[in-house]
């Protein structure tokens, strides 16, 4: 079989393609564990130091801020670089970050902590995505996103649960060191994987050239890769209303269920994390249905994330309005099926239409603007207002997010197919 008709991009056996993204899947995963284990933990930490909801907020949105702050440089070396020791790099920092919360003794140190995790984690998730990217073709890229982001919500359920029961049983400094020590494992690992060439940043002259000679992109060129790029930048936009929802649920569900429903927190934590658990199964669906309607629709990936964002705020507005109790839970439930079904196919988004040379930074760019406006902003919102008003009221505002995201999915997918027809092609190679 020559070069050309190779169904992936670059040449690694099956099998071997199979064990990076376990690999990949399980960093993902304990990223996420590191992350959100923090939250069954505020009463714990509210008890001992007195702090507000907005503070237990600050210490989610602290892994955002240093996110958006360090994503471009530690993006840069993935795809200049090394992807993999780059992504090893970054999971032995954040693993260690995340034991070193264990010996904290107030507030401010906590938050330094937390935002050192988020150092560690600022270039995983472009890095992921770009490796993603060139182990499979782009017809199979939104299925293969969607399950590595089923590791999110797996890796939030359980951080969210074993926080809560780990606090309960041994205190809450424990919770911290004992989810540390896997993914510092796993990130050594990943040291010695096989992964593709670094992408000479190079284009063809114009369209139509491409058996000529190719030169090498100037800064102004990829200045415009990206500012010329409507369907990416609308995806963006997109993106960052959603987590803000994502990101607020997350951290604040246990705490809605333990005070509306007043349930013991440790309780509280599971539930909550069920909701979210949901998404091992709406993620990989998304990413599935989305390539299959892509065979018969080229903008499919963002129309696809039109209808879960309106369908997810019409589940959420409807059981926090009219309904309390079981039936309020279970559209919560619906909530957490259908909300990240929209990743993976946004996700693939911002790899297809940009240079395979940039696709980290193209990533990178999407985690800045989801983290200033949508990340690091839910908790410390959702907080504040339930400062003010209560918990539910608070959550009150994430179906608005909701639509403001399915309108901006809908504006990017009239320029989608221009965009994609206009993207520099490239063969990946392995690396001996």
């Amino acid at each position: 079989m020559s070069d050309q008709n190779m169904p992936r991009e670059y040449k690694l056996s099956r099998g071997y393609t199979n064990y990076i993204f376990i690999l990949l899947f399980l960093l993902y995963f304990f990223d996420y564990v590191d992350r959100m284990v923090v939250t069954s933990l505020f009463p714990h930490i509210k008890e001992e130091w007195g702090i507000s909801d907005a503070q237990c907020g600050m210490l989610v949105s602290a892994i955002y801020w240093s996110i958006v702050l360090f994503t471009i440089p530690a993006s840069v070396l993935v795809d200049r670089w090394s992807r993999k020791k780059t992504i090893g790099l970054m999971a032995v920092i954040w693993s260690i970050a995340t034991a070193m919360c264990a010996l904290t003794k107030n507030f401010t140190q906590l938050f330094a902590a937390r935002c050192v995790i988020g150092i560690g984690e600022a270039g995983y998730a472009p890095g992921g995505t770009a490796m993603l990217a060139g182990l499979y073709p782009e017809e199979k890229r939104s299925r293969m996103m969607g399950i590595w982001n089923a590791s999110i919500p797996l890796g939030s359920a359980v951080g969210i649960a074993l926080g809560g029961i780990i606090a309960k049983e041994f205190g809450w400094r424990h919770a911290f060191g004992l989810v540390a020590l896997p993914g510092l494992i796993v990130a050594i690992l990943f040291f010695f994987v096989k992964d593709y060439k670094t992408v000479e940043l190079v284009k063809t002259v114009k369209a139509g050239d491409e058996g000529k000679p190719k030169v090498r992109m100037s800064k102004m060129d990829i200045f415009r890769e990206f500012m010329h790029t409507p369907s990416l930048i609308f995806t963006y936009f997109g993106f960052a209303a959603m987590t803000f929802v994502t990101t607020s649920l997350i951290t604040w569900l246990p705490t809605f269920f333990n005070r509306v429903h007043n349930i013991p927190m440790d309780q509280a934590g599971i539930k909550g994390g069920s909701v979210m658990l949901l998404a091992l199964v709406g993620a990989p669906a998304g990413g599935f249905i989305a390539d299959m309607w892509l065979r018969k629709r080229k903008n499919a990936r963002l129309m696809f994330s039109v209808i879960v964002a309106l369908l997810s705020a019409l589940f959420l507005a409807v059981g926090l309005i009219f309904f309390t109790g079981n039936v309020q839970y279970a559209f919560i439930m619906l909530m957490g099926l259908v909300v990240v079904g929209f990743v993976p196919a946004a996700a693939a988004v911002t790899q297809d239409v940009v240079h395979p040379g940039l696709r980290a930074i193209s990533y990178a760019l999407c985690v800045i603007v989801q983290n200033i406006l949508g990340s690091s902003l839910g908790p410390i919102v959702v907080g504040s207002l339930s400062d003010s008003y209560n918990i539910q009221t608070a959550l009150l505002i994430l179906p608005v997010f909701l639509v403001i995201a399915a309108v901006l999915f809908f504006l990017g997918s009239f320029f989608y197919e221009r965009d994609l027809n206009k993207v520099e092609k490239v063969v990946l190679e392995a690396e001996s």
